[in-house]
């Protein structure tokens, strides 16, 4: 005669039944296609927001804004402008809690940054405050639906790298950099502006950092930067992307006009280690 066994028999048996563990559920989230065809998702940052950014499988670090970074906490309070910052970069700072959706990533690594870049899809489409991209996505599988506009990601285990300090270890342990080493940025030690009516050549320099290159070349908060190593810089855009040409230690010209008299000088910009 067989024997079954219920539940009840089970447990005052003290045997022990298999649990499955729950499947992680896909979680889907709209995102906004904008005119210049980048997706923009709203999330909150430490709780705060929500914010609209890009949402960019191809970068490879977050990066939110100066403001949105003191908002949510994301700067300690006490921070300090780095030395040669450039753009009003402030770092990388670790976010807590980066929620999309129901979605919610800890300790998601990011760059405090007002991007040039982000400025101009901001000018040209609607307010943004940023960029998610590798540390965050890199967490989950994702199912793109461009008709219905929406994003589906499911949970995985993979725990990225974080990018930039791997990057950094990897630089620093060369002893002999070639060519083929994608050097980091130089650093310059300024900031620069442009106002929405002003169309006037060059920009305007806000900020020269003290022991910086710019204030050893004699740059002057207030100067109207118009080249960079022969490189027209009519725009924010186009001064970062004329900075970007320019390696480490090496020594290139600046056209600037000073009290509407020009001048000429001479900057070595920093390695960015």
């Amino acid at each position: 005669m067989k024997m079954r066994l219920t539940l009840a028999a089970c447990l005052f048996l003290g045997l022990v039944l298999p649990v499955r563990a729950e499947e992680p559920k896909p979680v889907t989230v709209p995102f906004e296609l904008l005119k210049t065809k980048h997706m923009a998702i709203m999330v909150k940052i430490n709780g705060k927001g929500p914010y609209r950014v890009i949402f960019d499988t191809g970068a490879p670090f977050t990066v939110i804004s100066s403001k949105v970074a003191k908002e949510a906490g994301v700067l300690p309070k006490d921070a300090a402008q780095p030395v040669f910052a450039l753009f009003g970069a402030m770092g990388q700072h670790p976010i807590q809690t980066l929620e999309l959706g129901e979605l919610k990533a800890e300790k998601v690594p990011a760059m405090v940054m007002d991007h040039p870049a982000v400025a101009a899809l901001a000018k040209a489409t609607v307010p943004l405050e940023g960029i998610v991209g590798f540390p965050f996505f890199a967490r989950y599988r994702m199912t793109l639906d461009y008709q219905a506009k929406t994003l589906t990601f499911l949970p995985n285990t993979y725990e990225p790298e974080d990018i930039l300090q791997s990057l950094t270890a990897t630089l620093m342990a060369r002893k002999k950099p070639t060519p083929k080493v994608l050097a980091p940025a130089a650093l310059w030690g300024l900031t620069v502006a442009k106002d929405d009516k002003d169309e006037e050549e060059g920009v305007t320099v806000q900020t020269v950092l003290e022991g910086s290159p710019a204030a050893k070349a004699g740059l002057l908060a207030g100067d109207r930067l118009l080249t960079i190593d022969g490189r027209w810089t009519d725009s924010v855009m186009d001064c970062y992307t004329a900075t970007g040409f320019v390696k480490p230690d090496r020594t290139v010209e600046l056209a600037i006009r000073r009290k509407g008299v020009a001048k000429a000088l001479r900057i070595t910009p920093r390695a960015g280690l």
